[in-house]
């Protein structure tokens, strides 16, 4: 069954940190949400919709604002030819089956639907509806698509299982794994890190295995950011548990912070430029020596939609990553907009981290 979900008020389509906190408390409970569909209040047509998809065999979330709780029950009610009644101070539709505080679950025909309401600055309430899907990721490293497809499919057939592959970057494949009647998910993942031990890693989230793993052998990470600006720390600090590998990093836009804080040779930036190889190294360097850490990335680049040049175009990054015994670095031609270009740093950057030490990460 498909999972829909439906924003129905203002505040979602306007309001974006809400709604990002609302998609991922779903995405924790679901593997995949098929479509996103949004309602104004006044929207006159969400009555329609709500008889279509109601009357197909669909998963429906609804999230809606406090305001409009009851005038949605009392659509629902109408396409269910059902009455609403009041259960612990809450209008809800008599074939509810299941319900706790600011959620219900409906069951109409072939579809379930599950109405909850939150108002900004708010906890969601719980999402009764449950995926039965059994579902896994995992990730893969310096393998091309067709060889992972090659390798992998055989596993999947031989343990009943379907797999969808998808290229992050360059060198990371992210392959999800999706249980059939008599699928077993544990013995091909088993099978496939067998196949590829120094290549693949068991675990959905990347940033969080990451954290486990420094944190369980006493180590610690850091970062020397410029057109990536934070991103890269974020995308670390967002996740519970980075206290404990993370004591700080620096975003070292200009010139003179690159030499004051991280001891960037002002003779290396002139020679080579911000944007270098040359550069990022000296900055991984700094980051290590002024946070004492383990490890340490840097990112340089020319993220756009201006200041390329034609030695060095919008999307020109270069990115260090280092161990206190070794480093590397790179030098990327990215496509995409500011944004697109700062997230692909991001992940090459983890990758980097990744590889450089193969012994602690895979």
């Amino acid at each position: 069954m498909k999972l829909h979900l439906l924003f129905i008020g203002n505040k979602f389509v306007y309001n974006k940190s809400l709604r990002e906190y609302v998609i991922r408390e779903i995405e924790k409970k679901s593997n995949f949400i098929s479509s996103i569909t949004y309602f104004k209040e006044s929207d006159n047509s969400l009555f329609l919709y709500l008889e279509k998809e109601m009357h197909a065999s669909n998963k429906i979330i609804i999230i809606a604002t406090k305001q409009i709780f009851s005038t949605i029950g009392k659509l629902i009610c109408t396409v269910t030819s059902d009455n609403q009644i009041l259960n612990d101070n809450m209008l809800m539709p008599s074939n509810c089956s299941i319900y706790e505080e600011g959620s219900y679950l409906l069951e109409y025909k072939d579809s379930i639907t599950n109405v909850l309401h939150i108002d900004e600055m708010e906890i969601l309430p719980p999402i009764l509806l449950q995926n039965q899907d059994s579902c896994a990721t995992i990730h893969l490293f310096e393998e091309e698509k067709e060889n992972a497809v090659a390798l992998l499919s055989s596993i999947a057939q031989t343990n009943d299982v379907k797999i969808d592959i998808v290229t992050l970057i360059d060198g990371w494949l992210r392959i999800d794994i999706l249980s059939k009647k008599y699928g077993n998910i544990s013995n091909f993942i088993t099978s496939a890190k067998t196949l590829l031990p120094s290549k693949l890693i068991p675990a959905s989230n990347i940033i969080l295995y990451i954290i486990d793993r420094l944190s369980k052998n006493h180590k610690k990470l850091t970062f020397a950011e410029s057109c990536s600006g934070g991103l890269l720390s974020y995308t670390f600090t967002k996740n519970n548990g980075a206290s404990k590998i993370l004591d700080g990093s620096l975003v070292t836009y200009s010139n003179e912070l690159k030499e004051n804080w991280l001891a960037v040779e002002h003779e290396i930036i002139e020679e080579f430029g911000a944007v270098s190889n040359e550069v990022v190294a000296q900055m991984s360097d700094g980051a290590i020596n002024v946070s004492n850490a383990d490890y340490a990335l840097s990112i340089s680049g020319i993220a756009g939609d201006t200041g390329g040049t034609e030695l060095k175009p919008v999307g020109t990054v270069h990115i260090s990553a280092r161990s206190k015994t070794t480093h590397k670095e790179v030098h990327l031609n990215l496509k995409g907009d500011r944004n697109y270009v700062q997230a692909q740093s991001v992940l090459f950057a983890v990758k980097m981290l990744l590889l450089i030490d193969k012994e602690m990460f895979f």
